[in-house]
């Protein structure tokens, strides 16, 4: 009999296979983004079909195969069912997991990416913060854990500007979103985080257009 392995995981991609069945895109902590099949996944009343959807974190236990994993069962800490309640953060929230699914890479270490993805989700969440500054922040961080940054901001700006760019690549993902910025400064480091992801990334994301066109920026 082939070993359960467990994973802490979240679910960045789920597409439907056949009639029942929906293949997996985990962003793992262990083993970093794997594919893996949910098999009757879309029965109702099958008890893969709350796993299987995106943004589902917690443990997930599977089977290894040849080029894919099996889903057997998953404990699920957080559904982020709040998002779906609202359309702005859900774009958003889905354009992050395009991100994540973008960098990550198998058999590496997801534990930093994951993370990120899993704060950023929880700062949607938190009226207090802007979502385009959740966005700048989370790119930035993204590209950090890449390695695809600057020291410094890739233009001159002002010194609060400068700061937050510093701040970003220097801070715990834990204490990330523990700042807010002015109109004029955001557009400075926000523009500072277009640049880079212009050197560094190399596709259009499909949600980051529908995010658009929906807030208008």
């Amino acid at each position: 009999m082939r070993e359960l392995l467990e994973m802490t995981g979240m679910v960045i991609r789920s597409t439907p296979v056949g009639e029942y069945d929906k293949r997996l895109v985990l962003l793992t902590r262990e083993r970093g983004k794997i594919t893996a099949f949910a098999r009757g996944a879309k029965r109702p009343g099958n008890s893969l079909m709350g796993p299987s959807r995106p943004f589902a974190f917690g443990q997930f236990r599977l089977i290894e195969g040849r080029d894919s994993y099996s889903l057997q069962s998953a404990d699920i800490s957080q559904y982020f069912e709040e998002l779906a309640s609202d359309i702005e953060g859900a774009c958003y929230g889905q354009y992050f997991l395009e991100f994540a699914d973008y960098y990550s890479r198998e058999n590496l270490d997801g534990s930093a990416m994951l993370l990120l993805v899993y704060q950023s989700l929880r700062a949607l969440l938190n009226q207090h913060i802007p979502n385009r500054l959740v966005q700048c922040i989370f790119e930035l961080k993204a590209m950090v854990i890449n390695g695809e940054y600057t020291e410094h901001p890739p233009r001159t700006v002002g010194d609060s500007a400068n700061y937050a760019w510093e701040y970003v690549i220097g801070a715990s993902i834990e204490k990330l979103y523990t700042f807010l910025l002015t109109d004029e400064v955001f557009e400075e480091f926000k523009r500072c985080v277009e640049i880079n992801k212009g050197r560094y990334v190399d596709r259009e994301f499909h949600s980051l257009g529908i995010l658009k066109t929906l807030v208008g920026k």
